[in-house]
C-alpha cells in the first residue's frame, strides 16, 4: 500500500500547457476522485502517474520513491481503462491471470488470485466465458478483477463506468466503492461525472482546465466551495448564480440583482460587509429555492416573484426552470406545489444557505 504525491507537476505538448503546477497529496487507503470537464486534465494527471504519459516538470511520488523515470511496469500499479481492453479469444480466468502469467507467477498462486478475485466480483461462475458471451457490467467487472489480482500499491481507474447505462452505473460504483473498503487499497478514480464524484470519493479534486481548483470531502465541496467554478460544477442541478450589488440600508444588507432583491440573514452581515456597495455573485442551490407553502418551517427565507418557462417532474420532486427579468434559474420543489408554465409563483430563498462571491476573482467570499 503507499500514499502519492504530485509535486509542482507540469504537463506541456508543445506551446501548450495541459496541468499546470498540480501538487496534491493522496493519503495511503485514501479513494480520492479527479472530477472536471472534458480536456480539464483529469486523465492525463492519471497516465502521468501510471508512466503513460512522461512529465514535463516536476516531480510524483508513490511512497516515498520519486517514479518520473521509473518504467510503468516497476511502478506497482493496476490501471482500469473507460474501454474493458479484454483479450476476444481468451477466457474470463485467461483475461484476468494474463498479467500474472507476463510475470512469470507460480501457475497455483495465479490460479488462487484469479479465483479469489473472481469470488469478491461475482464473476466465479462466469470463468470459461468469453468477453462476447458477458453484459457490459459483467466485462467492466472482468476488467477489475484483472487489475485486482495484481495486488498493486495503488488502483487506477479510468472512467470506467462510462460504457454502462444508468441503473447500471449506480450498482456498479457501490460494488467499486465496497471494493475499495475490502481491500484497503490506495484508489484514485478518474470521472467526469460530479454524481460519481459525490457518492464515491473520501476526498474530490476538482480540476479545470489544468488547474486543482479545490481538493475536499464531498460534503465540503458542496457547503463550502471555493469559487465560482466549484459551486456550478459540483451539484445536480447546478447552483443558480445571479450578478448583483450588495447594498446597505437601514442596518440591512441586501442582495440587489436587479429584477429581485433578497435579504442577508444577520449573522452574515459581518462576513460581508466590506462588500458593501460592490458587485458579487450571489449563488444559491436549487433545493434552497422553495415555495412558501411547503418551505421547512426553520428556514430564514427572502421572498421573491418568478415565472415557470419548464416543468419537469421527477417522481419525489419538482424542478422548475424559472425567469425574473432577465436572470434564469432553477429551483427545486415540493411535488404538491400545483403549478403549470406560465404561471407567475412567489418563492422563498432560504438565505441560510446563501453564497457570495467576488465578481472579479470569482473566489468566495468568507
Amino acid at each position: 500500500m503507499a500514499s502519492v504525491t504530485y509535486r509542482n507537476v507540469y504537463k506541456r505538448y508543445g506551446d501548450v500547457t495541459v496541468v499546470k503546477d498540480l501538487n496534491m497529496e493522496v493519503a495511503d487507503k485514501e479513494f480520492v476522485v479527479f472530477v472536471g470537464p472534458s480536456g480539464c486534465g483529469k486523465s492525463t494527471n492519471l497516465r502521468m502517474l501510471a508512466g503513460l504519459e512522461e512529465i514535463s516538470e516536476g516531480e510524483i511520488l508513490i511512497g516515498d520513491r520519486v517514479v518520473n523515470d521509473v518504467p510503468p511496469k516497476d511502478r506497482d500499479i493496476a490501471m482500469v481503462f473507460q474501454s474493458y481492453a479484454l483479450y476476444p479469444h481468451m477466457s474470463v480466468y485467461d483475461n484476468m491471470a494474463f498479467g500474472l502469467k507476463l510475470r512469470k507467477t507460480p501457475k497455483a498462486e495465479i490460479d488462487q488470485r484469479v479465483k479469489e478475485a473472481a469470488e469478491i466480483l461475482g464473476l466465479a461462475h462466469l470463468l470459461d466465458r468469453k468477453p462476447k458471451a458477458l453484459s457490459g457490467g459483467q466485462r467492466q467487472r472482468v476488467a477489475v478483477g484483472r487489475a485486482i489480482v495484481r495486488e498493486p500499491a495503488v488502483f487506477l481507474m479510468d472512467e470506467p463506468l462510462s460504457n454502462l447505462d444508468a441503473k447500471l452505473r449506480v450498482s456498479a460504483r457501490a460494488e467499486i466503492s465496497k471494493l475499495h473498503k475490502r481491500l484497503g487499497t490506495t484508489f484514485i478514480y478518474v470521472t467526469h461525472d460530479q454524481v460519481e464524484a459525490m457518492t464515491m470519493g473520501d476526498r474530490i479534486a476538482v480540476l479545470h482546465d489544468g488547474i486543482l481548483q479545490q481538493m475536499d470531502s464531498p460534503r465540503t465541496l458542496y457547503n463550502e466551495p471555493d469559487n465560482v467554478f466549484v459551486a456550478g460544477f459540483i451539484g445536480s442541478p447546478s447552483m443558480n448564480f445571479f450578478n448583483a450589488t450588495l447594498v446597505g440600508e437601514e442596518g440591512k444588507l441586501i442582495v440587489d440583482t436587479g429584477d429581485f432583491r433578497v435579504e442577508v440573514p444577520e449573522e452574515r452581515k459581518q462576513v460581508y460587509g466590506d462588500y458593501v456597495g460592490k458587485e458579487v455573485v450571489f449563488g444559491i442551490r436549487p433545493e434552497h429555492v422553495h415555495a412558501p407553502e411547503f418551505s421547512p418551517p426553520s428556514i430564514i427565507g427572502a421572498p421573491m416573484q418568478a415565472t415557470i418557462e419548464v416543468i419537469e417532474l421527477l417522481g419525489h420532486e419538482l424542478h422548475l426552470y424559472l425567469s425574473s427579468g432577465k436572470n434564469n434559474f432553477v429551483g427545486t420543489v415540493d411535488t404538491r406545489f400545483l403549478v403549470d408554465v406560465g404561471n407567475k409563483v412567489d418563492l422563498v430563498m432560504d438565505m441560510k444557505n446563501m453564497h457570495l462571491f467576488d465578481k472579479n476573482t470569482e473566489l468566495a467570499i468568507r
